[in-house]
């Protein structure tokens, strides 16, 4: 990640958002969750955790019996989102459909 993550503006957020359906904004930080069996969702977070690794880009997760929930905002940047946010959640949508992970609406939460 850049050392001086830039902010994106209001605009940016809210097309970044339209890019990705099922993912939403609570504050400073986006938010989805899946439905997974547990020990599916523990392989999960070491796959995500990976690639998390390589982009140096770290999302807060809660994994609880039957579901995982990521919330993603960058903590260099004041705990604003950022651009790297929503290529972090673009990433873990692939690795949730690899993992046959299902999404849940805001209604299933």
């Amino acid at each position: 990640m850049a050392e001086n993550p830039v902010r994106l503006s209001e605009a940016g957020i809210e097309a970044a958002l339209r890019e990705l359906p099922g993912w939403r904004r609570v504050g400073e930080e986006i938010t989805r969750s899946y439905r997974i069996r547990y020990h599916g969702g523990v392989a999960m977070i070491v796959h995500v955790a990976d690639v998390e690794r390589l982009v140096g880009h770290h999302a807060d997760i809660d994994l609880r019996w039957g579901t995982i929930r990521f919330g993603i905002t960058t903590h260099d940047a004041g705990h604003r989102l950022t651009a790297a946010d929503f290529d972090l959640a673009r990433r873990i949508d692939a690795i949730a459909a690899a993992h046959e992970a299902e999404p849940l609406s805001s209604s299933d939460i």
